[in-house]
């Protein structure tokens, strides 16, 4: 049991009984227990396997690789329309979780197996992915922004390139794009503090500006 789970769990205003039963459950699965990105993460030989998450209407267990198991009892929830691995099971009530106690521990230990086996997912390359032309023809006008992308993490570009064309108009998209210019000057991604830590971290305190 990790003290940084047990500082999270005391402060939380919303699903703290929930989130705490969860993971007493994940627990018993003899996982390694950790904060990352502001929650519960839970990992088999170092490699991250759930996390645990709460929404305002819900609350969930995420699989990273979720897209690997088999989903017998067609639970998982595909957490976004552009989500490659990760799957959400999602709950809410604590009834929701005990009803559900055999099933989890079964997915559990499926994803344990996956890792075992060293699966990985197959994600799509960042060819793959489409540039708006509006931000072809920004990188064209500068150099710098050019180069500024091409050096910016694969997932970074990806969640950039996501954002843009996901607006359905020319001015909303120029607009997305005009606004962060200035981040991947920087070299930072759409979640990252001008600090250089994610926005979500807890060691981020935002007692500094963030860019939006």
């Amino acid at each position: 049991m990790s003290p940084k789970v047990d500082a999270f769990l005391v402060q939380l205003n919303k699903w703290q009984a929930e989130l705490s039963l969860l993971r007493s459950l994940l627990l018993e699965m003899e996982l390694d227990e950790d904060l990352k990105w502001g929650s519960p993460c839970y990992s088999f030989e170092n490699s991250n396997l759930v996390i645990l998450q709460g929404f305002k209407e819900y609350f969930a267990i995420l699989f990273f690789k979720g897209v690997l198991l088999k989903d017998s009892e067609k639970v998982f929830t595909k957490p976004g329309e552009n989500t490659q691995s990760s799957r959400q099971i999602r709950f809410r009530n604590i009834d929701d979780i005990l009803s559900k106690e055999s099933l989890i521990k079964a997915y559990i230990k499926e994803a344990i197996e996956v890792e075992k086996s060293g699966e990985k997912v197959a994600l799509k390359k960042i060819e793959d992915y489409a540039v708006p032309k509006e931000f072809q023809e920004a990188m064209m006008e500068d150099e710098a922004l050019k180069s500024a992308f091409a050096k910016l993490s694969p997932g970074r570009q990806r969640m950039y390139l996501i954002h843009f064309a996901e607006a359905k108009q020319e001015s909303t998209r120029l607009a997305r794009i005009e606004k962060n210019k200035g981040r991947i000057l920087m070299g930072k991604g759409l979640g990252d503090c001008i600090c250089g830590l994610s926005q979500k971290m807890p060691t981020c305190d935002g007692s500094h500006k963030h860019m939006r």
